[in-house]
């Protein structure tokens, strides 16, 4: 038990290796999970944008972060297609007869969408800076921005392990994300809420996606946060922390 506990972080980082070492032999996951978002951001850009009042000159500057979510909204549900793969496979059962922590099967495809995601926003930033993206933030808020990102994807990809180990279907393991993706379309991610429908709006206030969009807004606009960021936060690391406990109630169970 010792000798599992003192190689923990190393077994990680075999679990990692295998988990990237899949992304990269089948990158079209990458490139699928970033072209909607882009094609999003174009449509509404250069087709909606003249006919949405936000109170900026610069749509594309409104619009980034709410497709930023929504690119890792869709980037989980590969993790859970994964997991669900290597449960239908036994993969899981043949690592269990190794002297390897349990909990680093489950870790190794975490950290890979963390990073799988991150390739994904930094992509869709880049085209975002050629269609006119423009942000005032320092070192800090960009750092920040960079946080709120990470937790977002823990947290979602946490609900992608609890899909990929219950699913009893491929296309199950992944149908979670539909809902996620949603989301932030009943949210500040594309209009004020001002404009929505009485029901509507509250709706929108009080979802997670509205605080989160509203505080990397801010940040990335050199503007005062307030208390969107602890909001921000709060939904992020609540909904880690609960997705977290379920997971490895389901795995426990299932493995």
């Amino acid at each position: 038990m010792e000798t599992v506990k003192n190689h923990f972080f190393s077994d990680v980082s075999v679990m990692l290796g295998r988990s990237m070492r899949h992304i990269f032999r089948s990158m079209d996951t990458i490139v699928t999970v970033t072209i909607m978002p882009i094609a999003m951001m174009l449509l509404f850009v250069y087709v909606l944008g003249g006919a949405i009042q936000t109170g900026t000159d610069n749509y594309v500057n409104y619009l980034l972060p709410g497709i930023t979510l929504i690119a890792i909204a869709s980037g989980v549900s590969y993790t859970a297609y994964r997991l669900f793969i290597d449960v239908q496979r036994g993969i899981f059962e043949r690592f269990h007869t190794m002297p390897i922590a349990r909990s680093t099967l489950l870790w190794g495809h975490v950290i890979t969408s963390l990073v799988s995601n991150a390739i994904s926003v930094v992509v869709i930033i880049l085209v975002s800076l050629v269609m006119g993206f423009r942000s005032s933030a320092g070192l800090l808020p960009w750092l920040a921005v960079a946080g709120i990102l990470a937790l977002f994807t823990l947290a979602l990809t946490w609900v992608a392990v609890i899909a990929g180990l219950s699913a009893k279907t491929v296309d199950g393991a992944s149908a979670f994300s539909y809902p996620i993706i949603f989301l932030p379309f009943i949210s500040s991610a594309f209009v004020p809420t001002e404009s929505m429908p009485t029901i509507v709006r509250l709706f929108a206030e009080n979802q997670p996606v509205t605080s989160i969009v509203e505080a990397i807004r801010a940040l990335l606009s050199g503007q005062p946060v307030g208390n969107e960021i602890w909001i921000a936060l709060a939904w992020c690391v609540g909904i880690m922390i609960v997705a977290y406990l379920f997971a490895m109630r389901v795995y426990n169970k299932r493995i």
